[in-house]
């Protein structure tokens, strides 16, 4: 049998917490605050999916490796389903207006549309909408 998580826990370094929760929040984001506090905020993707945002000096307590910088190096992309084109548009728009900055230009590939920023802290993220029915 293949494994299958039920729940997905992302834990990405952030270097000023506060402002990254004010980014996030303001493109539509809410966290949960039973899991969050001075060194972490719970950002709440979906029911089963969260984004630990975790002060730089705290993420380092979980890893022996250094805090990779994403301002200037890619470790990952976090990708996120939109339900249209009009919803990807809107989140990507939202966090640029917010002072994310763009990661590549939008890709329109027919059955899947992609949208793509950085966050405050260098972090990719892409919005994808697949139209399943191509």
């Amino acid at each position: 049998m293949a494994y299958k998580s039920t729940h997905t826990f992302i834990n990405l370094p952030v270097k000023e917490l506060n402002r990254s929760k004010a980014f996030f929040s303001s493109i539509g984001f809410e966290f949960n605050p039973q899991y969050s506090d001075e060194n972490a905020a719970c950002l709440v993707i979906n029911d089963n999916t969260c984004v630990q945002l975790l002060t730089e000096s705290y993420f380092q307590t979980f890893v022996k490796k250094p805090i990779a910088d994403a301002a200037s190096a890619a470790a990952g992309i976090i990708a996120l389903s939109a339900n249209s084109r009009a919803q990807a548009d809107e989140l990507a728009d939202k966090a640029l207006a917010a002072g994310g900055k763009p990661s590549k230009e939008p890709a329109d590939h027919g059955f899947m549309y992609v949208r793509s920023f950085e966050d405050l802290d260098g972090h990719l993220w892409e919005i994808v909408y697949m139209d399943m029915g191509q």
